[in-house]
């Protein structure tokens, strides 16, 4: 039987402390900075994929869900065309085995979510102490932003970590979330730096750019840690790039983390 068609995603109430994460929210539907991306998830929810003709797409940019408190951030590159763009909750919806299941099923081990699958907004997944967004809001065509696109849409990540001040580490989920992540603390330090010239300890600081790698781990200036992880797509878990052990490393990883910083 059909499961009827659920719009937007599930989110916590928010208390006074986490008024700004239904603003940040907003502002992020309702986006639209970039023509090529809002056309390409317009155009897919019109055509859409045969298992998937009697649902109505999202087709809109979508924002993070998960623990207002989350001390724990993942960051993912962007919604699948038939998964989140079609939901409206990052990885979520594409596909038995898919990305989403992939992801839950390991941070359901790790104590980080309360179930193990990811398939509809109202399936009742909650997350404890994480939050999971994406460097870009909407779908992108063959899965690839410009690089124009992904610094229109950086600010929304910086939006949603100003709403999220407790977080202390970043997963990011493939080289490109990775990335993105460090060109945006690039960018907020060139802002509060303004145009003086960078010092002598600024420039060693760039010399010394963390590096991707699955399971990487490295302390950033501004106390938090980012860990590097392969991306959960079908690609990386179907040819066993990726395993369930490898994922359940990193979010054990991240935990340790985070009980280290109590």
């Amino acid at each position: 039987m059909r499961r009827p068609s659920l719009v937007g995603p599930a989110v916590a109430p928010a208390g006074a402390r986490d008024a700004a994460l239904p603003a940040v929210r907003a502002a992020i539907i309702s986006c639209e900075r970039c023509p090529r991306l809002r056309d390409h998830c317009l155009r897919i929810a019109r055509e859409k994929r045969r298992a998937y003709l009697d649902y109505v797409y999202w087709a809109r940019p979508v924002p993070g869900f998960g623990d207002p408190r989350a001390r724990l951030l993942l960051l993912g590159l962007a919604p699948a065309a038939h998964g989140a763009n079609r939901t409206g909750r990052m990885f979520t919806g594409d596909g038995v085995g898919g990305a989403g299941d992939f992801l839950m099923t390991a941070l359901h081990k790790t104590g980080f979510a309360n179930i193990a699958t990811s398939r509809h907004p109202g399936d009742g997944l909650t997350l404890r102490d994480a939050f999971i967004t994406a460097a870009v809001r909407c779908a992108p065509p063959d899965n690839k932003p410009t690089r124009e696109e992904m610094e229109r849409c950086l600010p929304h990540l910086e939006a949603e970590l100003a709403a999220l001040p407790r977080v202390r580490v970043i997963v990011a989920l493939g080289r490109i979330a990775f990335d993105a992540y460090l060109s945006l603390l690039k960018q907020r330090a060139l802002r509060l730096a303004g145009d003086a010239p960078p010092s002598p300890k600024a420039r060693g600081a760039r010399s010394a750019r963390p590096q991707f790698g699955h399971g990487s781990v490295h302390t950033l200036a501004n106390g938090q840690t980012l860990i590097g992880c392969y991306h959960p797509s079908r690609q990386n878990t179907n040819t066993g790039r990726l395993t369930p052990p490898m994922l359940e490393h990193v979010f054990r990883l991240a935990r340790l983390t985070l009980e280290r910083r109590r």
